[in-house]
């Protein structure tokens, strides 16, 4: 090793060592626990599938999980046959929706199908065996008016657990919700293989 590979190895080990101890006081400071909202919005893939990851994550630390399904009832996913067959004991799985709501058609059942399973989401947040609940495309419901968005940010806010963790997914959040939430993603669009004609692939968009 050269005499300058050996300078910029120990700068590079200076400049570690000082952003390692910057990074070390920060997390003395980080001290709270709490259970989050979670909101995992925007036009890009990945919102569900985020929130499907955390329930892997939460199983394997041995915490209760829920899973309320708003919207994609019709759909056979990989998820929801996964969770139901292999974790059925760790993780129970609800699907309030009949489908899309353009292949419904049917505002009234819509409604109906969204307030239902935000009865059920209700009933599994306060639940105390239950510590992760993700709310999937419960964002699509209050878009369109399905439930009311005082009332679900009112619930998370005052009547959740604080240790329970609740995750809302779908795009075009509603500000009220944003607002409350302690940790918001929003996915962006870079580029889809739809816009070229290729249709929703297994195992990676179902």
């Amino acid at each position: 090793m050269t005499a300058d590979q050996d300078a910029e190895n120990a700068r590079h080990a200076e400049k570690m060592r000082k952003i390692k101890a910057a990074r070390d006081k920060m997390m003395e400071t980080k001290t709270e626990e709490k259970g989050l909202i979670i909101v995992h919005t925007g036009p890009g893939k990945g919102k569900s599938s985020s929130g499907f990851g955390m329930v892997m994550r939460s199983i394997q630390h041995g915490m209760g999980c829920a899973v309320v399904q708003f919207i994609k009832g019709n759909w056979d996913t990989g998820e929801k046959s996964f969770l139901r067959e292999r974790f059925a004991d760790e993780c129970r799985f609800f699907v309030s929706g009949e489908g899309f709501t353009w292949e419904t058609q049917d505002k009234a059942r819509d409604i109906a199908a969204a307030q239902n399973g935000w009865k059920i989401a209700q009933e599994q947040i306060l639940d105390p065996e239950i510590d992760f609940v993700l709310l999937d495309e419960i964002n699509i419901a209050l878009r369109y008016d399905y439930l009311d968005i005082d009332e679900v940010v009112d619930f998370l806010l005052t009547q959740k657990p604080p240790m329970t963790h609740v995750c809302l997914t779908g795009r075009n959040a509603k500000p009220e919700l944003i607002e409350a939430a302690d940790l918001v993603t929003e996915m962006t669009l870079v580029k889809h293989p739809f816009r070229d004609g290729v249709k929703a692939q297994k195992g990676v968009e179902f």
